[in-house]
């Protein structure tokens, strides 16, 4: 790197500073990295397990989207280029698929994201198949379709933004959304 010699005092250290924490928030953005949630996740439980095999990892109120985040994780991860669900996210769906059992009253939205590599049309494209394969997922494991909704923000709605696969593999996801619109049960 080539600097100059007429560079304002003190410029140099504020450069290296702005850089270090750039750095630092794009690899420390408070969220577990997918492969650090990936396999089995070490979470603190109060071991308040119910009676379907869900354990209650925080004081949220059941039925609530804290709830579901908390017992049932409600992101999961995919491949580049793949809509394909891990092991690791078929786990995680099927402790969806027992929460929304339980609470038989929720409405879901599904949304499906992709990083930011890829044209804009490709990435809603990759979503819609991610939240499709989510969707289709939950029910085969007995969550009924009208309870679900997907929708695809492709690129658009990235969780962290660097140009680096932390990130990359971060914003390749499917999300649940627990909906304000309960359903009735036919």
């Amino acid at each position: 790197m080539r600097t100059q010699r007429n560079a304002v005092p003190g410029s140099r250290t504020l450069i290296v500073l702005g850089l270090a924490l750039a750095t630092t928030a794009c690899s420390n953005s408070g969220n577990k990295a997918p492969e650090a949630r990936l396999g089995n996740p070490v979470v603190e439980t109060n071991h308040s397990g119910d009676r379907n095999g869900l354990k209650r990892t925080s004081a949220a109120a059941p039925g609530t989207m804290e709830d579901f985040k908390s017992t049932a994780m409600d992101i999961v991860y995919f491949a580049s280029d793949s809509e394909q669900l891990t092991p690791e996210a078929r786990q995680t769906l099927q402790n969806q698929a027992r929460w929304l059992r339980q609470n038989a009253s929720q409405v879901i939205t599904i949304e499906g994201h992709a990083d930011e590599r890829g044209t804009r049309e490709y990435n809603i494209a990759l979503g819609a198949r991610r939240a499709e394969a989510v969707k289709n997922f939950l029910a085969a494991q007995g969550v009924r379709a009208a309870r679900m909704r997907t929708v695809s923000y492709g690129k658009e709605r990235p969780i962290v933004v660097c140009n680096d696969i932390s990130c990359w593999s971060r914003n390749r996801r499917a999300q649940t959304i627990l909906s304000s619109t309960a359903v009735s049960r036919r």
